[in-house]
């Protein structure tokens, strides 16, 4: 365990020292000699000190807190980040891959956290009124308020369909609005960069503000939707989306302009840091696999639809600022969208809600929830939300090179924006509107690889059940690969097809359909094998590799415009090419030895597979029957 795990334990012990055999007045750290027994007791006493710090978010209070080593479905989870085996029962299990027990690991810590027992050095205030203070609750977790269940249909995985579908569609619908702010900008460039008397490298600034934006918002939206649930962030972040897109619009300098894109874009991340996680509350593992590839479409075919409709808004009579309020009034229609039908679907807050109604009907005012007993501790907000990303960035090979090579594909996404109006504007003639037509080449691609993800899906479930429901993370990558040579030749083809016009514009148009289908595949994949491979980690893990591909969509389209016109379309799509093949053995190589990378890291897990499961459960029985 490191630093932070052994406070912890030596706390519990100082503060219970019964729970764990110490005799009063005797040193915490001190190791005694126990019977079978009385491991047995320690050993199940750890084990709900550690767990109960997820337990809350677990979504079921029995799998929360059940640790049965007799049911097949049970399988060893553990790290090297800790001496302890968890063991989770197979819904806990799957809640937990779907990363919905994050909170205690991101957002503050416990009553019992080292910044609790510092404070209570310091000497209580009186009560008031001259009363004493009152008498401790009876049995606190007798107060503290669960589900009825796994099948509770308070939480939202049981909910029925009628409910999920308006969510999960004002979801998709927020998502799409703010990756669509993200590039319906870029056509209004030249004209911005004219108006305010800037060069145009400086006018793509008002895009790479936006995407950096992407990348600076999670740090704020990711904590927040942990601890005070999701509805709120999506709220706020909707209305500052739409307000900060109507200052864009109203700017009178440029300054103005490129400020307020960033902080649009900094609202605008929360739809993309927080609509995953809504929709790991409310689908199940096999539900999710539809969920979230149409969530991925929505993020991928933003980007790529706004410019025909910003180039098309430049050329008519309404000018470029309404680029901006177009955008900001899509904002507000998905911010009455989300009034009208999102609902909260993180369990701790739907159990605080619960308790609150609880404490009102009751009178009883000890009833609460597990997350009213989080406190914000801002030393570990900053070390779970911006030390370990980084930390886990910079030492985990697979959290790097799945980094470096999303990043690169999420850069040439926004490249795209320039090099798309280059080929098709400039050397076909088309003008702003129609030159952003060929853009649909690539969103049918998008939707192709989505019905890929969608018949392999039976495919994978088949192997998830014959695996008790452990997932291999490895199983993820077959597509990236796929992907990885789809995207490197459609680069080819668009650079070898689209520098002359001579060449029939159909063909660099076409040449979107691989370009697409290789960007869906391998970003969605490589998520998922992020989220499979680090598990309670996954946050942190996401929050490293949103931070570098967001400098990369920021960094790229300020140096595609000399790029192209220095090595001509051809040869800068032959380079882009070259990289995307040197890319394709990143996947290989982890497909083939990502097992034994991960069983050397301090953060991932290990997952047995289902024999070695068995296998262990046996040793189990016999270690008990011999103790």
């Amino acid at each position: 365990m490191n630093l932070e795990d052994r406070r912890l334990e030596a706390v519990e012990r100082e503060s219970s020292p019964e729970r764990f055999n110490i005799a009063p007045g005797s040193t915490p750290g001190a190791r005694e000699t126990l019977n079978p027994m009385e491991k047995a007791e320690r050993h199940e006493a750890m084990e709900r000190t550690i767990t109960g710090m997820s337990s809350s978010s677990s979504g079921s209070s029995s799998s929360g807190r059940s640790i049965e080593r007799c049911e097949m479905g049970v399988s060893r989870m553990a790290t090297q980040r800790d001496d302890v085996d968890l063991e989770r029962h197979p819904t806990a299990l799957s809640r937990i891959q779907t990363g919905r027990s994050q909170h205690s690991a991101t957002v503050g810590a416990s009553l019992r956290s080292r910044t609790a027992t510092k404070h209570s050095r310091t000497p209580l205030p009186s009560f008031g009124a001259g009363k004493p203070y009152p008498p401790n609750l009876p049995g606190r977790e007798e107060y503290v308020v669960e589900f009825d269940g796994p099948n509770d249909p308070l939480h939202a995985h049981n909910w029925p369909l009628k409910k999920k579908l308006p969510v999960a569609f004002t979801l998709g619908y927020v998502t799409l609005v703010a990756s669509f702010g993200s590039s319906i900008f870029s056509t209004a460039t030249g004209v911005v960069a004219t108006q305010f008397d800037v060069s145009r490298e400086v006018g793509i600034l008002g895009v790479s503000l936006y995407v950096l934006g992407f990348a600076t918002g999670p740090i704020l939206w990711a904590p927040m939707s942990e601890l005070m649930g999701r509805k709120t962030p999506l709220l706020v972040s909707s209305f500052g989306f739409s307000i900060f897109n109507i200052a864009v619009a109203v700017g009178k300098d440029a300054q103005t302009v490129f400020i307020c894109r960033f902080f649009a874009g900094f609202f605008g991340a929360c739809p993309l840091t927080c609509v995953g996680a809504v929709f790991a509350d409310m689908f199940s593992n096999r539900q999710r696999g539809l969920a979230i590839t149409v969530f991925s479409m929505t993020v991928f075919s933003g980007p790529l639809l706004a410019p025909f409709i910003g180039g098309f808004i430049v050329e008519s009579y309404l000018g470029w600022r309404w680029t901006e309020y177009i955008t900001a009034i899509m904002g507000f229609l998905g911010l009455g969208l989300s009034l009208l039908f999102l609902e909260e679907t993180y369990p701790p807050v739907i159990l605080v809600n619960k308790a609150a109604d609880l404490r009102r009907r009751t009178k009883n005012w000890g009833i609460h929830a597990k997350q009213e007993e989080i406190e914000v501790d801002l030393r570990e907000l900053i070390e779970k939300n911006l030390s370990r990303p980084m930390r886990m960035l910079f030492t985990e090979p697979i959290v790097l090179l799945i980094s470096i090579y999303m990043a690169f594909i999420y850069g040439l996404l926004y490249l795209f924006l320039t090099f798309y109006p280059i080929v098709f504007q400039q050397i076909h003639g088309f003008n702003a509107g129609v030159g952003g037509l060929p853009f649909f080449g690539m969103i049918l691609g998008e939707m192709l690889a989505g019905v890929f993800m969608l018949v392999l899906q039976p495919s994978y479930n088949r192997k998830l059940a014959a695996n008790n429901d452990m997932p291999i993370p490895e199983w993820r990558l077959p597509p990236v690969i796929v992907g990885g040579v789809s995207f490197a030749i459609g680069l080819l083809w668009f650079g070898w097809t689209g520098y002359r016009a001579d060449i029939h514009w159909i063909a660099p148009t076409l040449s979107g359909l691989l370009t697409g289908f290789g960007i869906m595949s391998i970003f969605l994949q490589c998520l998922n094998y992020l989220i499979d491979a680090y598990l309670m980690f996954a946050a942190s893990a996401i929050a490293g590799n949103t931070f570098l591909r967001s400098l990369a969509g920021a960094g790229f389209p300020l140096f595609a415009t000399q790029m192209i016109q220095g090595m001509g379309v051809q040869w800068a799509g032959t380079l882009l090419g070259c990289v995307a093949f040197v890319c394709v053995p990143m996947p290989v190589y982890f497909w083939l030895r990502g097992a034994k990378i991960r069983a050397k890291s301090k953060f991932a897990p290990t997952f047995p597979v289902a024999s070695q499961a068995a296998q262990d459960l046996r040793s189990d029985s016999e270690e008990e029957k011999l103790q």
